[in-house]
This record gives C-alpha cells, sequence and structure tokens, in this order.
C-alpha cells in the first residue's frame, strides 16, 4: 500500500513536480480508536473489537494529487496480533493518462506484489475495465522479511516509519501472518482510489502452532495446505472473513454495481459446511439466521445462503 504514492512520483516525475509533505488531519501516532477510522469525511470502515493504535501516518500533495494513509495496530500483551492500513488518493482530473497507466501498473505489472495470481496468494478475485478495478486477494506472509528486509527495494524506504515505531515502543510481531488486500479505482467514482489492507496472527483464528516460517515453506502456502487440514480451515476462515470485509468495503465507497465482485461462494463456504442429514441443515439455517439479526449478512446474503443450503 505504501508503494502508491512511490510509483506516482516515478510516473510524474518527469513534469518536475515539486513535492510537499503535509501532516494528516483529526488523528495522530499513538491514538487509540476503536469500532470504527474515517480516513475521510466519506470513506471508512468498521474495525474488528479492541483497541487500535495509530502506529503511522502519511499524506502527500502534488499539486491536486492527493493521498493519505494510516497504518493501526491491535496488541496484546506488547504483541502486535492484527494490523491495518487504510489509504485514500484524490486523482480526480490530475494528468489522468499518466495516473492510470502508473496505478495498472502498480496493480498488475508489480513484479512483486499485485492483483494477479502468486504462489503465496490463496485467493485472487478482480474486475477489470479500462482505468476501473476492483480487486480482492489474500494469502499469508513472512512478517520479519516483508518489514525488514522485502525483496521490493522500495519497500524497505516506504516502511522505515512503521520500523522505527516498532522498535522504540518494543513491539513483538508474529512470524507468519495472514493478510487480505483489497483495492478499488475508477474515474466514474470521482477518480479516487481507496485501499485496505488487514492482517492477522492466525493463532487469533485458532490457528495452530507454525513450524515453517518463511513464505514458501509455511504450512499456508497454497503448494503446502493440502498436507495441513488445520492449517487448511484457518485459511478458508480467513477468506471467508475477508470476502465479507470486501463487500463492505465496496458498499463504504460506493462502488458501482457492475463492478462488485460475487464473492458469496467464499463467504459462504465457511459459514456452510457439507451438511449430510437434515438435522445438520435445520442447524445451519438457525446459524444463518443468527447471522442475519446480528448484523452480519445482509436480508440478500442470508436468503442466498439459505437458498444454498436448502438445494
Amino acid at each position: 500500500m505504501k508503494k502508491i504514492s512511490i510509483i506516482l512520483i516515478l510516473s510524474l516525475s518527469f513534469i518536475n513536480f515539486i513535492f510537499l509533505s503535509a501532516k494528516a488531519q483529526s488523528y495522530k501516532v499513538n491514538d487509540i480508536v476503536e469500532d470504527k477510522f474515517f480516513i475521510s469525511k466519506k470513506f471508512g470502515i468498521a474495525l474488528p473489537k479492541g483497541q487500535w493504535i495509530i502506529a503511522e501516518k502519511s499524506s502527500e500533495y502534488y499539486y491536486g494529487l492527493r493521498s493519505k494513509t494510516y497504518s493501526l495496530l491491535r496488541l496484546e500483551n506488547k504483541k502486535a496480533v492484527e494490523a491495518i492500513e487504510i489509504a485514500e488518493m484524490h486523482t480526480a482530473g490530475i494528468y489522468e493518462w499518466i495516473v492510470n497507466q502508473a496505478i495498472y501498473e502498480a496493480m498488475f505489472k508489480n513484479k512483486f506484489d499485485g492483483c494477479y495470481e502468486r504462489p503465496e496468494y490463496s485467493i485472487v478475485r478482480f474486475f477489470k475495465r479500462g482505468s476501473s478495478h476492483d480487486c480482492f486477494w489474500a494469502g499469508h506472509f513472512d512478517v520479519y522479511k516483508e518489514l525488514f528486509t522485502p525483496e521490493d527495494p522500495e519497500l524497505k524506504t516506504a516502511n522505515a516509519q512503521l520500523r522505527r515505531y516498532i522498535k522504540k515502543n518494543k513491539i513483538e510481531l508474529p512470524k507468519v501472518a495472514l493478510f487480505s488486500n483489497h483495492s478499488y479505482f475508477s474515474r466514474l467514482r470521482a477518480g479516487k482510489w481507496y485501499l485496505v489492507s488487514y492482517q492477522i496472527d492466525p493463532k487469533i483464528l485458532g490457528g495452530p502452532k507454525n513450524k515453517f516460517i518463511t513464505e514458501d515453506s509455511s504450512e499456508y502456502h497454497r503448494n503446502n495446505i493440502e498436507n495441513y487440514p488445520d492449517h487448511k480451515k484457518i485459511m478458508e476462515k480467513w477468506i471467508s472473513i475477508s470476502a465479507k470485509r470486501h463487500k463492505d468495503f465496496e458498499n463504504s465507497i460506493n462502488a458501482l454495481d457492475r463492478h462488485k465482485l460475487d464473492l458469496d461462494d467464499l463467504i459462504f463456504a465457511e459459514i456452510i459446511p457439507n451438511t449430510n442429514s437434515s438435522k445438520d441443515i435445520s442447524n445451519q439455517i438457525q446459524k444463518l439466521y443468527d447471522l442475519y439479526k446480528n448484523g452480519i449478512l445482509s436480508k440478500e446474503e442470508f436468503d442466498k445462503a439459505k437458498k444454498k443450503l436448502l438445494n
């Protein structure tokens, strides 16, 4: 996520823009937030339960091209167990063809990360037409490698502020984490680029102990996960949670209906396991109804899931 501004800087460098750094408004590093977090008046997310501390913020301006980014951590006994990065970039009317190309390359042509199939990704779903995209992808990563010795040289600079915060506050990190990324951009929606990234220690989801911590050897790697059924269950649970979050993300930014992704199969895969008896089906329908009454599922989602069970 921190590469957004870097990529656009490189793409726009020949125009000889002057870089202006500005402090993000409203929140300060070390502020504690709960329940909801709004990066602007019209863009915010519901926070998972608990207290979240703002560990990093940045705001940048290029003669009308504006971006704002925050990193939030949830700690348990000085250990980071969840993290969120949220970013918004305003690009309307600013050298649109250059910006469009830069965003396209960042999302679909970046050799280190992006919205396309990679071995460390467990799922990738996207819509792409013209300069518009809606993308959801999830998987696992080696936390220390990504933060301190990333393969992407641009991240060594981009992560400096967060590394200093973690070191200064003596925060422990998990060795392996699960992630989900959510990105939407369309000139039909005021030319704003929205991004949210969630990371979690799989132990929070009830994950088993990991014997392997490198990205390629991890039990969560899609080439290995079939050999570790307990890890597979946790990844399926995480993908289901993340798919539901993506639907909430789309609604929060008023994504166009024709751009939205159909992720019901991912959401309901964890909610609805294989059932072989009428009692199982009855129990699952009651579970769905409870989720609907508690506001976790919409009426439409409840009806679709119920229909899937009955079929």
